[in-house]
């Protein structure tokens, strides 16, 4: 069960409002909107919906506005600027600057088979070091079992642009039951299509055309700006659908 209550920048998280997990030896996980002072502060530093799952042991600030803060473990939807020497210049967010994706950081990679980007390709990775101090960097494989666990170059496709409240609803588990976005699972039943959902506000969709593809970027857009319930996701399929 997830609790909530709203919070400022700067507001200080008292140790009894964390979760208090079953199982003792599971870590705190300090999700996005949060910062981690040691020796045990934690600080919000956006504002928007305090979330505690005690099943989990976890806890973050839900929040539609404001910039993006990377976080280790977050998945990004990445813009290849420059390739140096050794890394990929990317940027995950318009307000920040680049994060640094190193050449061998792919499944199964040499530094005679590392991938080729050209400026503007899009790369799906996980962000590995997330620091005030310094840019974050990025990886596309599992340093655990050297899988790529579906990151990598994505082609084809359009990119869109979504709120960071959003993105976090499509990453859940099941958007459908827990973050009550309905309208995809209403298209797919229709058309099928591939996204890719960035923790950085940013959705790739790939499907037969573009015209297909334009429909459910509009569809996700749309629930999203328009703060649509089920039923009017449902309404808002059908016209899509209608239409192609």
């Amino acid at each position: 069960m997830v609790l909530s209550s709203l919070v400022l920048p700067g507001d200080s998280i008292p140790p009894g409002a964390l979760p208090t997990p079953s199982n003792p030896s599971v870590p705190l996980k300090v999700g996005p909107g949060l910062r981690y002072f040691p020796p045990g502060t934690i600080e919000p530093v956006v504002a928007g919906e305090l979330c505690i799952d005690h099943r989990k042991n976890a806890v973050w600030v839900e929040s539609n506005g404001g910039r993006y803060i990377p976080t280790v473990g977050d998945l990004v939807l990445a813009v290849v600027h420059r390739s140096t020497s050794d890394s990929f210049s990317c940027s995950i967010s318009p307000h920040m600057s680049p994060a640094s994706l190193p050449h061998l950081a792919f499944a199964g990679v040499t530094r005679k088979t590392r991938p080729q980007f050209n400026p503007g390709s899009l790369v799906y990775a996980r962000v590995s070091l997330a620091n005030k101090h310094m840019d974050p960097e990025l990886e596309c494989v599992n340093p655990a079992t050297g899988k790529s666990d579906g990151l990598g170059g994505l082609t084809g496709g359009m990119l869109f642009d979504i709120s960071l409240g959003m993105s976090r609803r499509l990453m859940m588990p099941n958007p459908s039951a827990q973050g009550s976005v309905v309208v995809l699972d209403e298209i797919a039943e229709k058309v099928p299509f591939e996204v890719a959902v960035g923790r950085n506000g940013r959705v790739w969709v790939d499907a037969e055309g573009v015209a297909k593809t334009l429909a459910v970027g509009r569809a996700i857009q749309e629930t999203d700006k328009g703060n649509l319930g089920v039923d009017e996701q449902r309404k808002l399929a059908k016209r899509l659908l209608r239409d192609l």
